[in-house]
């Protein structure tokens, strides 16, 4: 899969006009536009529709989480929809995972990224969500249950990059959201690193969310996201 620059734009908005003005300032520097949740619910189907014919790569981020069932037939409305990457939540299971895989490859492109733990949580937040932990072993476990269910790569911080590297198949991708350029606040991020740190311990993928939304240079600070990932 040709990866392009590596940077994966998230468009954190709340309408189609505002993810437009964000998608505009960022000049076509980002090979890749994830959509998320706010965004999909504000707009629908045709938001995906709409970026997909404007030849932007989507990834689009809905972290399905249900019923086998459920998460295969959504997976396939996602794969007509022309979404190069779906992201569906590791903790669903081995069938669920298996019946969005299935779904995705009877569907077209689409290839699934199972989320192994989000990067706001650590371990203290496991444990109170009676997960047991520490994080970087559920991560391990969650990505080797992607990988023996067929998904194509795992959403996991960047320190647990290295890890899964070392159990994962070729091309198997790890896509890193939790990326902070130098000096950028954490927010509501736990498991932080710089995109060159990030690149460095064996991501695919960045995403950048905030650090761009709220740039006086959107445009600006994907170029020297870039030029970390490419050092």
């Amino acid at each position: 899969m040709e990866l392009g620059n590596r940077l994966i734009a998230a468009v954190d908005a709340a309408t189609d006009a505002e993810a437009d003005r964000l998608i505009e300032r960022l000049a076509g520097v980002p090979t890749w536009y994830k959509l998320g949740l706010e965004l999909f619910c504000a707009e629908g189907p045709a938001v995906v529709k709409k970026h997909v014919a404007a030849g932007r790569r989507v990834m689009l981020d809905l972290k399905l989480h249900d019923i086998p069932e459920t998460v295969g037939r959504a997976t396939a409305r996602v794969a007509g929809l022309g979404a190069e990457l779906l992201t569906v939540h590791a903790e669903g299971g081995a069938k669920m995972l298996e019946a969005a895989v299935k779904a995705a490859r009877g569907g077209g492109a689409t290839r699934i990224l199972a989320i192994t733990v989000l990067t706001s949580l650590d371990d203290a937040d496991l444990e109170a969500t009676g997960a047991v932990g520490p994080v970087a072993e559920l991560v391990l476990r969650r990505a080797r249950l992607a990988i023996a269910a067929g998904c194509d790569g795992v959403v996991a911080s960047p320190h647990e990059v290295a890890a899964i590297r070392a159990l994962a198949p070729a091309g198997f991708l790890v896509v890193t959201p939790g990326v902070r350029p130098a000096g950028a606040a954490a927010g509501d991020q736990k498991r932080v690193m710089t995109p060159r740190e990030a690149r460095a311990a064996g991501s695919d993928l960045v995403v950048v969310g905030r650090p761009l939304r709220d740039a006086q240079d959107p445009a600006g600070v994907a170029r020297a996201i870039v030029d970390e990932l490419a050092a």
